[in-house]
Order: structure tokens, then C-alpha cells, then sequence
């Protein structure tokens, strides 16, 4: 894979999980890394001490993208550790919740609205001054936004919302030499997934994938660093399943 030796990436969401596998692989493949964390101060100062101690470049920033400003303020202190070049932007953070139709508040779906689809379309937007020629967009769609996983109905309006942005980005940003897609993991064992520590979930993940294994977040982070890289220079306006072969 293409170095990415001397650039700068941000990946938000960045402290545990995909996001630490991306910004892991990104540091591996030479990026100085900005890993964003929202409250999990002590898993980011982690990532941020691994990629050190791997002789990598990193640093820690903090903000809440639920909040309206918050991708304002993470784009202020993402400038000032950057200067007038980003390389990189890895749009990772979200949040879900399983919950029938039903029981869906008003709060639950405005929140994952906000974190999944509001945060990143602003992000790129107060950092369009700093993204130019070669840069990459990177988001995190999901499996769920093509077929009916678990009771995620509005969890996967905020990834279908991911694969459109990517499609009017790419076209929008293009001309500036600005590449835009996503990655669409299927289920991947993280700290947070409870549904792939039961037997129960063990098994309906693997029956419906073609590779008989349980995801870990490296694959997904790998993938994401082969997207930022030179290799991928002719990509753009794509979600690519990462999925094992998911619901084929």
C-alpha cells in the first residue's frame, strides 16, 4: 500500500473499536494521526500512546458531535493542529440503538441523526478549507443500510442518508481533487457488541455471511487505510461492502 508517510488524518470516533483500528492502520501506514474521543478520554490517550510507541505521530482532541457545534469545534481544533492541509478525514463516530419500531423515541432517532448524519455533513463542511488535491473522505455506511438486520429501522435511515452524502460529495468535491466514500461493515466483534458474545448471534452472523469467521475491527481498519492511501487514487463516490459477504 501507497505511504501515507508526513500526512495528516483525523478519525473521529477514533478511541475504540473501528476507529482505533483505522487510526492504528493510518499510523502504520505513516499518518500523524488526530484521534477525536468524546468521553472516553482515557481509551484515546491509549491509542494515542500505542501509536507513539510504534515511533507514529498523534494527538488527542475532544468534542461532542451530538451536539449542533460540535463538528465546528472539532474543525477549529482540527485546523490548528493541521494548519491549511488535511490528507485524511475518517468520519467513523456513531451511535445506534436497537429498538423495534414502536418503542423508537423521538429522542433516540434524532440523536443517532445527529451523531451519524448531521455531524459528519458539517465536519466536511468546515474543513473543505483545509481538504484539497489527493485528499480522502472517508464514512462509515453499514450493512444495514441494504438489507434488514435487527431492529435498527432508524440506525439504517442514518447509513441509507451516509451512501447518498458520498455519491453528492464525490461529485460536488471532485473537481477539487477531494475522493468521497464510504466503508459498509456487516457485524464486527468490538467491545461494544454484545450480539456477536451469545451463541445465539455467533450464529446468525456467520450463517449469513459467505466467510465463516466473526469480523474484527482490523478488517475494517485496513480497509479504510487502503481508501486514504494513493492506491485508491481512482475511487471515489463508492460505499464498499466490508462485510464478509453478508446477506449475498
Amino acid at each position: 500500500m501507497s505511504s501515507l508517510q508526513g500526512k495528516y488524518a483525523l478519525v473521529t470516533g477514533a478511541s475504540r473499536g473501528i476507529g482505533r483500528a483505522s487510526a492504528l492502520a493510518l499510523a502504520k501506514a505513516g499518518a500523524k494521526v488526530i484521534v477525536h474521543y468524546s468521553s472516553s478520554a482515557a481509551e484515546a490517550d491509549d491509542v494515542v500512546a500505542t501509536i507513539r510507541a510504534a515511533g507514529g505521530v498523534a494527538e488527542k482532541v475532544s468534542a461532542n458531535l451530538q451536539a449542533a457545534d460540535g463538528p465546528h469545534e472539532l474543525a477549529k481544533k482540527v485546523r490548528a493542529i493541521v494548519g491549511d492541509r488535511l490528507d485524511v478525514l475518517v468520519a467513523n463516530a456513531g451511535i445506534s440503538r436497537a429498538v423495534s419500531i414502536e418503542e423508537t423515541t423521538i429522542e433516540d432517532f434524532d440523536n443517532q441523526f445527529a451523531v451519524n448524519v448531521r455531524a459528519p455533513f458539517f465536519l466536511v463542511q468546515q474543513l473543505l478549507p483545509v481538504l484539497g488535491q489527493d485528499s480522502s473522505v472517508i464514512l462509515l455506511s453499514s450493512l444495514a443500510a441494504r438489507a434488514s438486520v435487527g431492529a435498527l429501522s432508524a440506525y439504517a435511515a442514518t447509513k441509507g442518508a451516509i451512501d447518498t452524502l458520498v455519491k453528492h460529495f464525490a461529485t460536488a468535491l471532485g473537481e477539487r481533487g477531494i475522493r468521497v466514500n464510504a466503508v459498509a461493515p456487516g457485524v464486527v466483534q468490538t467491545d461494544m457488541s454484545n450480539f456477536t458474545k451469545t451463541d445465539a448471534g455467533r450464529d446468525i452472523t456467520l450463517g449469513m455471511q459467505a466467510l465463516k469467521r466473526l469480523a474484527v475491527p482490523d478488517d475494517i481498519g485496513d480497509t479504510i487505510a487502503f481508501l486514504a492511501s494513493h492506491d485508491a487514487r481512482w475511487i471515489t463516490g463508492t460505499t464498499l461492502s466490508v462485510d464478509g459477504g453478508s446477506k449475498l
